[in-house]
């Protein structure tokens, strides 16, 4: 009864860590090719080349302003870039470190405790930095969303990590529990 329920348990923790982990992975591999998926915006939302002498949506500004620093950024200092392909790197890195609690999810919780910080730190960064920097407040929001959708599955895994360490102790007995 106790191998089932540990099996279920362990079941869940891997299918949350492989979603969070493919989600790191495929934020990283977006890192790399930003002019293009600009444009691809622009595409999705109509966004004109030029702005329209009637005025247009702040969204619509917006995602002209970007692609157009990064396409002649990307022009004029395509060195700049590389920064963030060493971003993209790092998630791709950060998501090897949750290959650890994927095989054993109680001896690496530290990982996803790791994890959970790290998605609490993404509020303060885009709140401030942003601010600093002049990103507008509702791209803000979108930016704290995965630091909110990432802490999420993390923190069920945590408690589902709970349970597991509970089951554990119990099997080990009170007189084996120091």
């Amino acid at each position: 009864m106790k191998r089932d329920i540990k099996s279920a348990l362990l079941l869940r923790i891997r299918i949350w860590l492989v979603l969070f982990i493919a989600g790191l992975v495929l934020s990283g591999l977006t890192a790399f090719p930003l002019v293009r998926e600009t444009a691809w915006l622009d595409r999705a939302f109509h966004v004109a080349p030029v702005a329209p002498a009637g005025g247009e949506a702040p969204l619509e500004a917006w995602l002209r302003r970007v692609h157009e620093a990064l396409e002649t950024t990307g022009r004029e200092y395509p060195f700049l870039a590389y920064g963030t392909d060493w971003l993209g790197f790092a998630h791709l890195v950060i998501a090897i470190a949750f290959i650890g609690p994927l095989r054993d999810p109680v001896r690496n919780k530290w990982v996803l405790v790791f994890g959970v910080i790290a998605c609490l730190g993404v509020f303060p960064l885009a709140l401030v930095a942003g601010a600093i920097r002049g990103i507008p407040l509702y791209w803000r929001a979108i930016d704290c969303s995965f630091g909110l959708f990432g802490a999420i599955p993390l923190l069920f895994c945590l408690r589902e990590v709970g349970r597991l360490e509970k089951l554990d102790l119990e099997k080990m007995g009170p007189d084996k529990v120091a």
